[in-house]
């Protein structure tokens, strides 16, 4: 059930990281746009937690860090958006 719950959710979290990739390929959203951050830090965050679940630290600091660059982008836009 564990391992089930893990690959669902990883799952869903790669889906949008990979429409993430898909919509900007196309020039329907660019990679600086809020949708794009926001599909990459969900995506991200799944994906992490997934691969923490699993216990594949591999992946836990690569989707992490993928989160987290995700985030610093975000926190920039509102910034910008605030000042």
């Amino acid at each position: 059930m564990h391992e089930s719950f893990a690959t669902v959710i990883g799952s869903v979290g790669v889906a949008l990281l990979l429409l993430a990739f898909l919509l900007n390929s196309l020039n329907r959203l660019r990679a600086d746009h809020a949708a794009y951050l926001a599909l990459n830090l969900v995506g991200a965050g799944l994906a992490c937690y997934s691969s923490f679940l699993i216990q594949f630290m591999p992946f836990v600091v690569l989707e992490g860090a993928w989160a987290a660059v995700a985030a610093f982008g975000i926190a920039r836009k509102l910034a910008k958006r605030t000042a």
